[in-house]
């Protein structure tokens, strides 16, 4: 049975979206100057059917791979770009840009804080996995934020070493509870570090932030940043895969790392028709444009109920993640459950907290997804623990993250009163 009726949970909806329209319309601007970026970008390329092919073996003289890793060049600002079907994750792309840019003896700072949770297991801050980065002899440290949550500048400088080979900055809160950096505030980070006297190299985990804006980091001062294809930049058609862009010699040291020393970039074949990379990337702008309004549309009517949100519906966007603090196990689990069964694949499953590989907390997750884990899609997750904070992300319809949110608000309403 449809959940659209004139109801009080699509009236309110209805009021926030009438609240929301000059949002609404900054993000329609953001997203055509991206769409024209992105189209511009296939164009000087040349990209044409002959692209859209498969390679086997060594993947030698793939011409189609070749030209998709322009495409996301040009577009993102970079000198060069790997775009990979062998990577899988964003995770996976970062700890090729550390492991293969990071040597014995090395340091590498976190300049925004503690970085996500299986990052963290990455580098050997939790976990102790054999392999992490400080197994191999890197030293790793974080620098908190300061009292306003921004990037403590200060500190940051003084903690420089002769040893500091790579500063890194998470773009997305991940599962803090701090806002996520936008690029003009990471800006002024780059330019001091840029004036060292042995100049680090600046690092972006760039995950949910693409095309959120006009400008990627590379393009602003950052040598490297590095995400999934199954999130922002993929727009919901790449089935798995993973990218890096940014300076052309750290992207060749990256590939090497992927494949190995003397192979670098050269191999890799592309075994999945190339056509869904290069649509997905092109439909990318317009369906981060889709995320983002529903995005503003969950804060506005979230806090309407009196939920916290992070950010607020009118606060500037740098990636496509919400926050909301349900503040009762029972709420959250009951929105994930809301949210799996309003979802186009996988509505019959039930949402449980579990333990997950590289999370030291137990997490629940609502993905019904046409993609395995893809946060290109309506997706929500959490760690299961105080406040109760969800973190929505992603839609291929900003209508079916709508649809969601109807029956989202009608099984709230329905816990209130079961609660009374």
């Amino acid at each position: 049975m449809s959940c659209i009726e004139e109801t009080p949970e699509l009236a309110l909806v209805k009021k926030a979206e009438q609240a929301l329209a000059p949002i609404f319309a900054r993000f329609e601007e953001n997203a055509l100057y991206n769409q024209d970026k992105v189209l511009t970008a296939f164009r000087e390329e040349k990209v044409g059917s002959h692209h859209f092919t498969t390679s086997t073996g060594y993947g030698y003289g793939d011409l189609g791979r070749e030209t998709l890793e322009r495409v996301f060049a040009r577009a993102f600002g970079a000198e060069a770009a790997l775009v990979r079907q062998q990577i899988v994750s964003g995770t996976h792309a970062i700890n090729l840009c550390l492991s293969g840019l990071l040597r014995p003896g090395d340091e590498l700072i976190f300049a925004t804080g503690l970085p996500y949770d299986t990052l963290r297991t990455v580098c050997g801050l939790e976990g102790n996995i054999p392999g992490n980065l400080m197994d191999y002899g890197v030293t790793v440290k974080s620098i908190p934020l300061d009292a306003a949550g921004e990037i403590d500048l200060e500190l940051l400088l003084s903690s420089l070493s002769s040893r500091t080979r790579m500063v890194a900055f998470q773009r997305s809160c991940g599962y803090e509870h701090r806002r996520s950096f936008t690029v003009k505030q990471l800006i002024p980070a780059f330019s001091a570090l840029r004036q060292q006297a042995r100049p680090p190299i600046i690092f972006v985990d760039n995950c949910y932030g693409e095309f959120v804006e006009k400008e990627e980091p590379v393009a602003v001062g950052a040598d490297l940043m590095a995400g999934s294809l199954i999130k922002n930049p993929g727009g919901g058609w790449i089935p798995s895969g993973g990218y890096i862009a940014g300076k052309k010699e750290l992207v060749a040291a990256v590939a090497s790392r992927l494949y190995a020393p003397g192979l670098g970039g050269e191999v890799g074949p592309s075994l999945m028709n190339l056509r869904l990379f290069f649509q997905g990337f092109f439909d990318a702008p317009h369906r981060v444009y889709e995320m983002l309004k529903a995005a503003v549309l969950f804060a506005q009517v979230f806090a309407e109920l009196g939920f916290t949100v992070v950010p607020t519906a009118t606060e500037p966007r740098t990636d496509v993640i919400q926050r909301i603090d349900l503040r009762s196990p029972q709420r959250l689990l009951m929105v994930c459950r809301s949210l799996q069964q309003i979802s186009p694949v996988d509505s019959y499953l039930t949402p449980e907290p579990a333990e997950m590989p590289g999370y030291q907390e137990r997490v629940i997750m609502a993905a019904g997804t046409f993609i395995n884990g893809s946060t290109s899609e309506l997706t929500a997750d959490a760690p299961f623990k105080p406040p109760y904070s969800l973190y929505f992300q992603g839609c291929l319809s900003y209508l079916h993250a709508k649809i969601g949110l109807i029956s989202i608000l009608k099984q709230l309403k329905g816990l209130a009163k079961a609660s009374e």
